[in-house]
């Protein structure tokens, strides 16, 4: 018993007995499920029984790639995460740039409360944002009283369905994305700064020339977790509309649309298609990412 308890703390052996949770874990929530999504992809399961599946190799991604209500989703869902990378990159940049100028009085009340949103549920947020967006809430109530624009339908035309979506998104991540620009503008040297302000820089010149260049690896990482976040949207669509119905189902999204697949119509082989789908896709999306930023090349 001594030479057991002497070889599981050994420093060669120790840390592997730590990392034995964590992996136990991680294999069975999180690889086993991903190896068993692709195994079933490839079948025609309609139910949780494995003995009842029927091999039909590439059939369901077939049927999936051609069906109109996934071109539909797809469609949706690029579209929102476009429209949130136009918002949750260079919005938080430029605000988190503002408060580490040292020019904005109680920055860090600021951050606060920018940093709160984040802090609340997405079920929460998608129901008060329901109560806000709607005909007679706050949002148009606010419109009409201080630039007299008629109330608006959000929720009710389809037009409106992403701004309402990119709204909630903007809402709720911008104040984290803040605190991740934040934490690569504190790495950078105050010299830089004050030598470009002797040379006689300006703010945007120095903005363009020293902060932006600077924050490469920072946004390259905000950039990647709002393509991921963008293609998985999921709650917030279930919720501000009842269940996902929006009009003309113009939030559907591919996360939606699998769930409903899934565990409506329980046709769990095209639901685990579109699965592996949307994986290959924002796998893609991140190497076209790493490739634009440079990650792959070689330093001199």
């Amino acid at each position: 018993m001594k030479q057991v308890s002497t070889f599981l703390t050994s420093r060669k052996v120790a840390p592997y007995v730590f990392l034995i949770p964590f992996m136990t874990l991680f294999v069975l929530f999180k690889v086993w499920p991903a190896v068993l999504a692709v195994y079933m992809s490839f079948q025609d399961a309609q139910g949780v029984r494995s003995e009842t599946w029927e091999w039909v190799g590439l059939a369901n991604y077939a049927n999936v790639l051609s069906n109109a209500r996934f071109q539909t989703a797809l469609r949706v869902t690029t579209s929102y995460t476009i429209g949130t990378l136009l918002v949750l990159v260079p919005l938080p940049l430029v605000l988190a740039a503002m408060l580490d100028s040292g020019r904005v009085v109680k920055s860090t009340f600021f951050r606060v409360v920018l940093f709160l949103p984040a802090l609340t549920s997405l079920v929460v947020a998608g129901t008060i944002f329901r109560i806000i967006l709607s005909r007679t809430g706050l949002l148009n109530a606010a419109l009409e009283a201080t630039l007299g624009i008629p109330p608006r339908r959000w929720l009710e035309v389809a037009d409106l369905t992403l701004p309402s979506l990119i709204m909630i998104a903007a809402w709720r991540w911008t104040g984290i994305n803040i605190l991740y620009f934040n934490s690569g503008l504190v790495n950078i040297p105050r010299e830089l700064y004050e030598a470009a302000a002797i040379d006689g820089a300006n703010g945007v010149q120095i903005f363009f020339r020293i902060t932006l260049p600077l924050l490469k690896p920072i946004t390259f990482f905000v950039t990647i977790l709002t393509i991921i976040g963008g293609y998985q949207v999921f709650v917030e669509p279930f919720v501000l509309y009842t269940t996902g119905n929006s009009p003309g189902n113009s939030g559907l999204t591919v996360a939606l649309h699998l769930y409903r697949t899934a565990f409506r119509d329980f046709y769990l082989g095209p639901a685990a298609a579109m699965g592996v789908i949307l994986a290959l896709i924002i796998c893609a999306l991140s190497l076209l990412q790493f490739r634009f930023f440079g990650v792959f090349k070689k330093e001199a």
